[in-house]
């Protein structure tokens, strides 16, 4: 006579692995370890297809905290970035989430603004879900975490965990030897906001390209970005108001592409034309720089690539594999419309 089994789990309930154990009479190891597909385990094919068909059908799914406590893994992945927007940061996570995918992994991500109390507290939120690892996206980690972790444009060095990021010395070396053979030695500075990862990094090779180019760099020809957005309003206000200030200068170093696109429109409000009166560079390619009026000349960060390889070194820090506390990337010239050769005078 064949064994009787428990009645079918109530569909209005979620099954637990102990429900469907007792309903197919098997031990609830035997369950876990058919749908973890453990490893050296000898249970015969038959039975391995009853349970897997059991779950199917009574829709059971496995808990991903219990997964984590076991010690197995989740498949999952946890990512933090300040805000989701066109430009930087959903560029990086395109490239990283194409890698996730196309590995089986899902994920998390978790926007926090730069605030730092979030910052702080949502990679353990991250954790407490089961989470296998970490993607950290232009985040200032103040230490480091208990999962595996790798950041992008972090700039700080931690232990454990790998940092992704651009060569800003080539970087700076591009952008000022390029407005400096088109003959522009009057060049206006944007300063990126203090909560920016990249800023300081940046600002600092800036500084040091400007200064082996014999160039100056007045105090009053700096623009310091302090507010939070991705749209171009974020260059519009420091152009505007340095033109109220002066207007000798013949280029504009932007931060980015947005504050760049910003810059563009304060220049044209103020009746000045370019790349004829002031040529403007920015910093990223996202994918508006080349269809806004000017076309705009910009430093190119291959940020899908890097998203993409930091997703892929995560994966390789979870099989274990030993990686570099850095990992640099090389940036692009991409010239455009925006800028060219000083064609008007400028008083010194």
């Amino acid at each position: 006579m064949p064994r009787k089994t428990s009645s079918p789990p109530a569909a209005a309930r979620r099954v637990s692995l102990k429900m469907l154990a007792e309903h197919l009479d098997l031990s609830p190891a035997t369950v876990s370890f058919v749908l973890n597909n453990a490893p050296g385990r000898s249970i015969p094919p038959a039975t391995r297809e009853r349970v897997k068909a059991a779950a199917k059908k009574f829709g059971y799914q496995p808990s991903l905290i219990a997964r984590s406590l076991q010690g197995l893994t989740t498949q999952t992945i946890g990512i933090l970035l300040p805000e989701l927007g066109e430009g930087y940061h959903s560029l990086v996570l395109s490239g990283a989430a194409e890698v996730l995918m196309q590995e089986g992994y899902f994920f998390f991500t978790a926007h926090h603004r730069h605030r730092k109390d979030l910052v702080a507290e949502y990679p353990r939120l991250l954790q407490a879900r089961g989470v296998d690892g970490i993607l950290a996206i232009d985040t200032q980690l103040e230490g480091a975490l208990q999962a595996p972790t790798v950041s992008v444009a972090g700039h700080t060095t931690l232990p454990g965990v790998t940092n992704v990021i651009l060569d800003h010395n080539r970087a700076a070396e591009l952008a000022l030897g390029h407005l400096y053979r088109l003959g522009h030695r009057r060049i206006a500075y944007m300063h990126g906001q203090p909560f920016s990862s990249d800023s300081q990094s940046r600002w600092q090779s800036i500084m040091q390209v400007a200064r082996t180019l014999s160039l100056e760099v007045p105090k009053d020809l700096i623009i310091q970005l302090d507010k939070d957005l991705n749209t171009p309003e974020l260059g519009y206000p420091g152009i505007h108001q340095l033109l109220l200030r002066r207007r000798d200068f013949t280029a504009v170093l932007c931060f980015n592409d947005i504050s760049a696109i910003g810059s563009i429109r304060a220049l044209h409000d103020a009746g000045l034309k370019v790349p004829e009166d002031v040529s403007v560079l920015g910093f990223d390619d996202i994918q508006a720089a080349s269809y806004i009026v000017p076309s705009l000349t910009t430093i190119r960060q291959p940020l899908q690539s890097m998203g993409a390889l930091a997703a892929s070194s995560l994966l390789k820090k979870l099989a274990h594999e030993k990686l570099p506390d850095i990992i640099k990337v090389d940036p692009e010239l991409i010239v455009r419309e925006s800028t060219g050769q000083v064609t008007r005078r400028v008083s010194h």
